[in-house]
């Protein structure tokens, strides 16, 4: 058997040194979720699918459901804001300076007081809401200790211990990023994110997602192991039948390294960039058929003043409770 004969060449392989036991390379005990052993798998007809892999996607799908129904702690009402002052015009005279342009540009596409938001409309109060957020999280993780690790070097990760922690790091974070992000687009695909102008906004968070996808693969790649060899030659066939293979060779230990640690990285993180500025230019997409309604207090709208949440924007929002502040100040001095 093919696993027989894995198990007697690989007795006596090492690595940084160190002896590879049977133990670590197969499941010989209870342990069917290991990550540093053989994987066991699970057959449904054409479905071939490993417990570990079954068991995280279950726990995504469980906390998916229960981010949807479980209430999300109340929060005080928020004190009245200072009104929220319009972008000033350009000034006539500033045609050829490009500062003043940029900044008004910027000015612009960013209502003022959007950029780092100090309160958020009350649906905002969901858990639904937290993956997003966890997803930039995981994301800083991310690039941080994949810094850490291209300084460092390949050997540093394989022989160091501190280098493995950090691998490790860099591992489990890629896990979790991925997990709260999928969570995330679930979450945003079932309340049709794109609605109130906000088309823009759901294309960059799906091509930040498939060029996260592209970077998790030239990661793997990238292990200098004997899984990234298995990985790249098991890819390479399927990539040269679809012409890919003319200029991304899996098979270039090299060329997928850089792949991993300058373009896509650069690529998806200017998505994200893009995808946050436009979050908070437009506002954070409010449940279906929801009307914003301003309050000064829970359970009180101010005069009934009502927004179609399926059409706002940050722009509108801003001005609606510009108008909310006026009428709850005029309220408080009488």
């Amino acid at each position: 058997m093919v696993c027989g004969e894995q198990r007697r060449i690989c007795q006596g392989c090492s690595i940084g040194g160190r002896s590879l036991s049977r133990r670590s390379l197969t499941n010989d005990g209870p342990d069917v979720i290991s990550v540093l052993g053989a994987a066991y798998y699970l057959h449904w007809g054409v479905v071939r699918i490993s417990l570990g892999n079954l068991t995280v996607i279950g726990a995504m799908l469980v906390l998916f459901v229960l981010a949807v129904v479980l209430p999300f702690p109340r929060v005080k009402a928020a004190d009245v804001r200072e009104p929220v002052e319009p972008a000033p015009d350009l000034p006539a005279n500033s045609d050829k300076n490009w500062t003043a342009r940029l900044r008004h540009r910027l000015s612009r596409a960013v209502p003022s007081g959007q950029i780092l938001p100090d309160r958020q409309p009350v649906y905002v109060a969901s858990w639904i809401y937290v993956f997003g957020v966890l997803s930039l999280a995981g994301f800083v993780v991310v690039v941080a200790t994949g810094t850490i690790l291209a300084v460092e070097g390949a050997t540093w990760w394989h022989t160091s211990a501190t280098g493995h922690f950090v691998n490790s790091t860099h591992l489990w974070s890629v896990e979790l990023f991925f997990a709260v992000m999928v969570i995330h687009l679930w979450g945003k695909f079932f309340m049709a994110a794109w609605r109130g102008r906000r088309g823009l906004t759901w294309v960059t968070g799906m091509i930040a997602f498939f060029g996260s996808i592209g970077t998790a693969f030239t990661g793997y790649l990238s292990q200098s192991n004997f899984d990234s060899q298995w990985i790249s030659t098991q890819a390479k066939d399927g990539l040269n039948g679809s012409g890919v293979g003319a200029f991304f060779n899996v098979l270039n230990g090299s060329q997928m390294l850089l792949w991993h640690v300058t373009l896509l990285p650069f690529l998806v993180g200017v998505l994200v960039i893009l995808h946050v500025i436009l979050i908070r230019r437009h506002g954070v997409v409010p449940p279906i058929g929801a009307s914003l309604a301003v309050t000064d207090a829970p359970g009180d709208p101010v005069d009934g003043d009502q927004v179609d949440g399926d059409q706002v924007d940050a722009h509108e929002l801003i001005a609606h409770e510009l108008i909310a502040d006026e009428l709850i100040a005029d309220r408080v001095s009488s």
